[in-house]
């Protein structure tokens, strides 16, 4: 279980993300302390991320000090992992204390009955050429053929490739997202909240017998989720550092 207010980052894309960007979201962590008793990523934190066995990426540094100092201070981190940094995990849980999955968490938040998943590979035809593709990415042999390059020519090879799935919004607006949510709502046995990332598109709609979010990205618009027992709450943090609330949905009785 992890205890609310829960607050919810995804899609940061450090590496592509400005530096304002990364300030910002430095100070938002940083301020988490005095605001919220937990907090999830839903995945792409990196634009991409690799674990050698004696070598770290250095970007990202600070924002990972931050997550381990959240840890430190007792405030449980949930780290949904993206197709963009699903390979090293566990180097990932290890230096930041987070808890790190690369597969959909189902559990309690707060009040709410939440199944979470980064969103990549989850529609049925449109993602069908993807999650193949993925299955070679993601296997143990790529992953130690990869780990032989040197870490500058890997990322940079990495960086190259990663451009098409990160450019802006999805095209379909994060319509097929939310009727891969809207399903698992509609089940009888389903959650109550589905949350997603992936798509880039900052949502939050009530769908099926409960309500479905997606924090956007980050990177494109300072955008984030607060779940509260009894509400949710869709925010954006601007330059001076407040916390502009943009929409608000009540949690179904």
């Amino acid at each position: 279980m992890l205890p609310t207010p829960c607050h919810v980052i995804g899609d940061v894309h450090l590496g592509v993300a400005t530096l304002d960007s990364e300030r910002a979201l430095l100070r938002l962590l940083r301020d988490i302390p005095a605001q919220a008793r937990s907090v999830v990523i839903m995945g792409d934190l990196f634009d991409f991320w690799f674990a050698w066995r004696y070598a770290m990426p250095r970007i990202g540094f600070r924002v990972l000090a931050a997550l381990a100092d959240l840890h430190d201070a007792g405030i449980p981190v949930l780290w949904i992992g993206g197709n963009h940094d699903c390979w090293g995990g566990e180097a990932l849980q290890r230096e930041t204390g987070a808890r790190y999955t690369l597969d959909p968490w189902r559990g309690p938040i707060g009040a709410w009955d939440t199944l979470l998943a980064h969103g990549d590979g989850l529609r049925e035809v449109e993602d069908a050429p993807y999650r193949r593709l993925r299955t070679v990415l993601r296997h143990p042999w790529s992953n130690a053929a990869f780990s032989w390059l040197h870490p500058d020519l890997a990322s940079r090879i990495a960086m190259q490739s990663s451009k098409t799935s990160r450019k802006g919004r999805a095209r379909d607006g994060g319509a097929g997202l939310l009727a891969v949510a809207t399903a698992a709502l509609t089940a009888t046995d389903g959650p109550r909240l589905v949350l997603h990332g992936h798509s880039h598109v900052p949502t939050l709609v009530h769908a099926g017998a409960g309500v479905y979010g997606n924090a956007g990205a980050w990177y494109l618009d300072h955008q984030y989720l607060v779940i509260e027992d009894a509400r949710i709450s869709r925010r954006q943090w601007d330059d001076s550092g407040e916390h502009v609330v943009l929409d608000v949905v009540e949690r179904p009785s």
